[in-house]
């Protein structure tokens, strides 16, 4: 099974340029993507477990992996929610997925954003993961615009080993996060096999 193209750009290029960003004197200081999360609540929606049915498919189609479903912890009367009931669903992307999945989203789907200049560099948790939210399904390829139901809103985790949110941010820069006010990543040759494995 051939490395993916993120992966084999982060262990020539990234891990490199980070030890020397870093100042990390042996490879596994270096940090690295562990997981990316990709979850959704229809807590508010009148027809919630329909709802929560229909996300399940949306972030298949994403994230090309089923996700599970979340249940209510406890009950809320306001939302007529009782403690147990289907709330939303995550996924969970590690390894080949993982890296394929970042590089669709650094390649195609963030460029599909309206009127896209760039990321926020800023929603990083105080240890070095980062957390992005989308409004709507719309902006990602793998969704047929005719064939949405309804509005579903995604967030998007970024876990990464790094220790601290400036270390966290460098990783993801050099892979390529097109972040506003840092932007990195695969240029040349590499970056065009990455567009090419996107496309």
């Amino acid at each position: 099974m051939s490395t993916p193209v993120l992966k084999k750009h982060y262990l020539e290029k990234v891990v490199p340029a980070l030890k020397e960003k870093l100042g990390c004197t042996n490879p596994h200081q270096v940090p690295t993507l562990e997981k990316i999360v990709v979850t959704t609540c229809m807590g508010s929606a009148p027809d919630r477990k329909v709802a929560v049915d229909d996300a399940v498919i949306e972030i298949a189609k994403i994230t090309g992996q089923k996700p599970s479903i979340t249940y209510s912890k406890k009950a809320v009367a306001n939302f007529k929610l009782r403690a147990g009931e289907p709330l939303g669903a995550r996924v969970t992307l590690r390894g080949e997925r993982m890296w394929d999945f970042l590089l669709r989203f650094i390649h195609i789907t963030s460029p599909n954003i309206r009127d896209f200049r760039g990321i926020s560099s800023k929603s990083f948790d105080g240890m070095g993961n980062y957390a992005l939210g989308f409004a709507d399904q719309s902006v990602f390829p793998e969704i047929e615009l005719d064939q949405i139901k309804r509005q579903i809103g995604f967030d998007i985790i970024f876990v990464t080993s790094a220790k601290t949110d400036e270390a966290g941010r460098a990783l993801l820069a050099e892979l390529g996060m097109p972040f506003r006010d840092l932007k990195k990543g695969p240029e040349g040759s590499d970056g065009d096999k990455a567009e090419e494995a996107a496309a």
